[in-house]
């Protein structure tokens, strides 16, 4: 960010909240393209081979959070107090449950068949565990998207300075960033 005066008022630690398949990790992204900060997808310090949790992932938290600015998702109930405390702007994707599971579907069938590994070996596990497994990330996101609001309104008055921002569609949210952070998104980048 550039230091100006005005830039000093920018928040410079930022989360991005909403339901498993909302957008969070490309919405963060894009914040941290569009500002210069730093960006670590959380995901990548919780998962640990075959989807276990990685022991160190509270201590790699604490020490990207104590960086003056920096973007990452908001998840993750061992860190999720200390997220929001550290944070200055808590970005909602708080979108519709039909939305969601459109793109969470469309996600985990994309990875699926592709076999994309995405953290530490990981992959998609197959189809038919969305019947068998209810840790699911389908199942998991129908059975959270209606909790990410309380979460949310929680974290808001626990962090009175923390600024939320609550978008409910893609539309408001492109908006928004064209908003707040004008010079990437003129181009439309």
């Amino acid at each position: 960010m550039p230091d100006s005066p005005a830039a000093a008022a920018e928040p410079c630690r930022i989360l991005v909240a909403g339901a498993s398949g909302a957008g969070k990790t490309t919405l963060a992204r894009r914040i941290a393209d569009a500002t210069g900060l730093p960006y670590q997808e959380i995901d990548a310090l919780y998962h640990g081979p075959d989807w276990t949790p990685r022991p160190s992932f509270v201590d790699e938290v604490d020490a990207f959070t104590a960086q003056p600015g920096w973007v990452t998702e908001w998840q993750y109930e061992p860190v999720r107090d200390r997220l929001a405390e550290r944070a200055q702007l808590l970005v909602f994707l708080d979108y519709s449950r039909a939305r969601v599971m459109r793109q969470v579907i469309a996600r985990t069938v994309r990875r699926r068949l592709r076999r994309e590994e995405l953290w530490n070996g990981n992959i998609e596990p197959p189809f038919h565990t969305i019947f068998s497994d209810p840790e699911h990330i389908v199942r998991w996101a129908w059975r959270t998207h209606g909790t990410r609001a309380a979460l949310v309104a929680d974290a808001a008055a626990a962090n009175p300075g923390l600024e939320v921002v609550r978008l409910r569609h893609p539309r408001a949210t492109e908006e928004w960033l064209s908003r707040t952070f004008p010079a990437p998104f003129q181009t439309g980048a």
